[in-house]
Formats: structure tokens, C-alpha cells, sequence
């Protein structure tokens, strides 16, 4: 902590003390001229602690008559990690017994925080939205970069960064973000590119000198940044495209095959609130993959459980025969 801020700090310590401290005594006590603290005040009121001036002989300043400031004091950085991390662990399903507390004290903090960056929180937790937790390794995007796109996603505003993608590559993109989105630890933005209006999703890790950019959009109606992330990883350009005919449930296909993983559609013959019927495969759902590696499916596709076809490609058909003929051969062998 820089000497300055530290002094500002004390300053607020005396302040709570109670009374009127005249400026001669706050200069003394501070080590400055009375100059400085008239500034130092202004610093404290520049955080919406409400310091008053008294005139008069015995002159000087105070806090505001009733008020008690509790003795919390975050920067934008601190602030949003710990709102982010109660948020965050809420919407996950991370407490139990614990939610009303962090629900007060996620309230508690925001009622301390100077009302510039309140507003500003506000905005990227309006602006979120929460997949379910996974393995991968935390990525943390850069606090400015953050605020910036969450401003420019609540008020439609184009918003123009540099980004570098996986191979080093760096690009100055432009786009029309339609939401902020975290999965398995990573944080992405969702949008559309301008010039030309394509759908992308980059991950905020490597997104850099974010500012927002004069004008406005208008998002398409009932967009849903966190399926459109999932959707996108689900779609991505692998070397397999596997189409499947699954007898089941999405509820039961989506244990084994999650949203960021496979696209399941319900075929026109089904109809809402019916089972399927494993005789007609009319009615049976179509999920659609791309993978850069068939070896994995055929042991989901038996974890599953269910009556399945496969479309394509001709290869997973030959590796679920192979390990159809493994299994046999397994149940048949005799125990030595």
C-alpha cells in the first residue's frame, strides 16, 4: 500500500473515532500539512464516505451524524471475486445450509461498495450466466476487460478487442456480445461479428484492450448465451461428424452425453410428454457429434443403456461391433 492511500485510510480510522477533528490535529496525527488533508477528505468523499466540513473556531471534519462504516474496504478486484465467488457458488449448487448466509453477505458487501463500482458488479452479475462446474484448469480473464464486455452486453453497445488465439495469432475483433458465460472454469463472450453477423464464442482469457464502441445492436429475441457456448463446442469442426438414433429420453442421453458434447433433436414423429417407443425409430431422437476420436463411444453408448443406431460414420459401427464381440467373449470365458 502506497504511503498516500495508507494515510487516507487513517485518516478514516480517526474519522470513525467520533467527534469533530480539527484540521490542525489531522495534520498533526497524519504527518502532513493541512493542505493535504483537505485532499485526503476529498479522496474519502470520492468513496461516497460521507465526510462533512464544520465551520468555525473549532472547525474541522467528521462523518456524517448515525452513519457507522463498517470496516471494509475492497478494491474493484477484491470486490468482484468475492461477489463472484458467492454468486457463483449459489448458482452451482455449491451451498446447502449455507445460501441464505452467502445471499447476506453477498448483500452486506454491496451496501459498503462506493455506488460507481456497485453499478459496475451489478452489471456483470446481471450479465452471467453458469454451465455446470467441470475439470478444466481455472482461467482467469483480466478485471478490465470483464467490466468493459458486461457494460457493453447490458446496454447492447458494440465492443471492439484484441485477440489471440490458440496458435499465437493475434486479431483486433469487433463484435455484438450477446452475453458472458462461464464453463468448467473458462469464461467466454458470445456474439455476433461485425462485419458480416457470424456467430462466434472467445474465450476472455485471450481477450485483451476491450472498449466499447459508439452505436447500439439489438440482440436476436430470446438468445441464450450459455446454450449457444455449449451448442458451439458440441458443433466445433472435428475430425468425425457422428449422427446417432438413440431410444430414449434427452434427459436420459444427456447422463452420458452432455450439452457441450453432442446435439440431441426430437424428431417430428414424437410428441411431448409421451415415451418413445423402442419399436418405432420414427420416434426415436437424433443426437448428432463431432469428435476427433471414435474409441471413446462405443463404452458410452453401452453405459447408456438404450436401444441405439448408428448413421454415420461407418466406423463407430465396426468399433461397437468389436466391443460387442469383446463383451461376449468375456461373459463366455470360464473363471480360472
Amino acid at each position: 500500500m502506497s504511503r498516500p492511500t495508507a494515510r487516507v485510510l487513517t485518516l478514516l480510522e480517526l474519522l470513525q473515532s467520533g467527534g469533530t477533528r480539527t484540521v490542525a490535529e489531522l495534520a498533526d496525527r497524519l504527518g502532513v500539512d493541512e493542505r493535504t488533508v483537505r485532499r485526503y477528505a476529498d479522496h474519502l468523499l470520492d468513496l461516497d464516505v460521507p465526510v462533512e466540513s464544520v465551520r468555525g473556531r473549532y472547525g474541522g471534519y467528521r462523518l456524517a451524524p448515525g452513519y457507522r462504516l463498517p470496516p471494509l474496504m475492497l478494491s474493484d478486484d477484491e470486490a468482484l471475486a468475492v461477489l463472484l465467488g458467492l454468486v457463483a457458488g449459489r448458482r452451482l449448487g455449491l451451498a446447502t445450509e449455507a445460501a441464505t448466509a452467502g445471499e447476506t453477505a453477498a448483500a452486506k458487501i454491496r451496501r459498503v461498495l462506493p455506488a460507481r463500482l456497485r453499478a459496475r458488479l451489478d452489471t456483470v452479475l446481471d450479465t452471467l450466466a453458469l454451465t455446470a462446474p467441470g475439470g478444466a484448469e481455472p482461467a482467469a480473464p483480466d478485471s478490465a476487460v470483464l467490466l468493459t464486455l458486461a457494460d457493453a452486453v447490458r446496454h447492447h453497445r458494440p465492443v471492439a478487442f484484441r485477440h489471440t488465439a490458440a496458435g499465437g495469432r493475434a486479431t483486433v475483433r469487433t463484435l455484438h456480445p450477446y452475453g458472458l458465460v462461464v464453463h468448467s472454469g473458462r469464461w467466454y463472450v458470445t456474439g455476433a461479428l461485425v462485419p458480416g453477423g457470424e456467430d462466434r464464442t472467445f474465450r476472455l482469457d485471450r481477450v485483451a484492450e476491450a472498449r466499447t464502441l459508439p452505436g447500439s445492436f439489438s440482440p436476436p429475441a430470446g438468445v441464450d448465451p450459455a446454450e449457444r457456448v455449449l451448442t458451439g463446442f458440441a458443433t466445433a469442426r472435428y475430425r468425425y461428424e457422428v449422427v446417432l438414433r438413440i431410444a430414449g429420453s434427452v434427459e436420459e442421453v444427456r447422463t452420458r452425453l452432455p450439452a457441450s458434447v453432442a446435439v440431441v433433436t426430437n424428431p417430428p414423429a414424437a410428441r411431448d410428454g409421451e415415451p418413445t417407443d423402442p419399436d418405432d425409430p420414427a420416434g426415436w431422437l437424433r443426437v448428432e457429434l463431432h469428435v476427433e476420436r471414435l474409441d471413446w463411444l462405443p463404452g458410452v453408448l453401452a453405459a447408456l443403456d438404450l436401444p441405439f443406431a448408428v448413421e454415420r460414420p461407418a466406423e463407430l459401427r465396426d468399433l461397437v461391433a468389436a466391443l460387442a464381440g469383446r463383451l461376449h467373449r468375456s461373459a463366455l470365458r470360464d473363471p480360472w
